[in-house]
């Protein structure tokens, strides 16, 4: 039987990835919860739109495993330091690569890791910034933009994260981007809506699988396509990628995607399917 490494790095498809992880938290007891979901989508959207050079499948498959030793109230039995360098040994039992380990390792720099891997940065901003828009039993959640104050500031304050910057970026231009659900509703707000909604982990695979990736897709179409034709008039520097180019090629990219997606646009029956979803790797104990 293949290792469970080779079974989740062969699925592209993100929700059924997810599926996996998920299967295999209620397996193995591992740490899996809606925040992971969360932080899974804005990594990939993040990577999509800003067109990060990336493996995007392998840093999506970190994304949703390297927190995978967390527990609740880490800082109050002393695991905040330690889970991330346990969760990448044990993620070493399962088949993942030495770069796949140390990738995850890094997500924090507890265990001072060095040199980094690039990924680890992604890694890290958006699971950074996640926990930040997201309530707390000791606070409530940050709006996007106090989150990205509070990562420059104080959280990434004396590090050198190397996608701060574009992260930054990416997060004040999707704060322009909206969805139509009723009204029209930032794409970030509207995740985290769902995240708050839902009740369960499985509910919010499908509810972003089944309708709102699809709707974020024809958003971001219609954004880009927008952005692409005001700017076409401005100065293009020829010595790197212009901007409109980049916003050309994101519109085209979106509008194929939306024609033939890889996403998961999941059918009534298919999200029942995924609801009572059977695990077809067999982890062992």
């Amino acid at each position: 039987m293949e290792d469970f490494a080779t079974y989740i790095l062969e699925e592209e498809n993100l929700a059924e990835k997810m599926i996996i992880a998920y299967y295999l938290s209620r397996k193995n007891g591992i740490y899996f919860d809606k925040s992971i979901v969360l932080k899974a989508e804005i990594a990939k959207l993040f990577i999509e739109y800003m067109k990060l050079d990336v493996d995007e499948n392998e840093l999506l498959t970190a994304m949703l495993l390297c927190n995978c030793k967390k527990v609740e109230n880490a800082q109050k039995i002393g695991k905040l330091e330690t889970y991330a360098k346990e969760g990448a040994e044990y993620l070493s039992t399962l088949g993942f690569s030495k770069h796949f380990c140390k990738m995850c390792e890094e997500v924090n720099r507890y265990s001072q890791s060095s040199p980094r891997e690039k990924e680890s940065d992604i890694l890290e901003v958006v699971d950074q910034f996640t926990g930040l828009i997201l309530n707390r039993v000791e606070r409530e959640a940050f709006t996007p933009e106090e989150a990205l104050v509070v990562l420059r500031e104080r959280n990434l304050k004396y590090t050198d994260n190397k996608y701060l910057n574009l992260f930054e970026e990416f997060i004040k231009e999707f704060e322009n981007i909206t969805v139509k659900d009723g009204i029209d509703v930032p794409i970030i707000k509207k995740l985290v809506h769902l995240h708050n909604k839902e009740a369960n982990v499985k509910a919010y695979i499908v509810a972003l699988s089944n309708i709102y990736d699809e709707k974020i897709t024809v958003a971001l179409s219609k954004n880009l396509k927008k952005e692409a034709k005001t700017m076409v008039s401005e100065k293009i520097d020829t010595e790197a990628v212009s901007t409109v180019d980049r916003m050309k090629q994101l519109a085209s990219d979106h509008a194929k995607k939306t024609q033939n997606s890889k996403r998961a646009l999941f059918s009534g029956d298919t999200a029942q399917k995924i609801l009572n979803h059977e695990l077809k790797y067999k982890v062992e104990e």
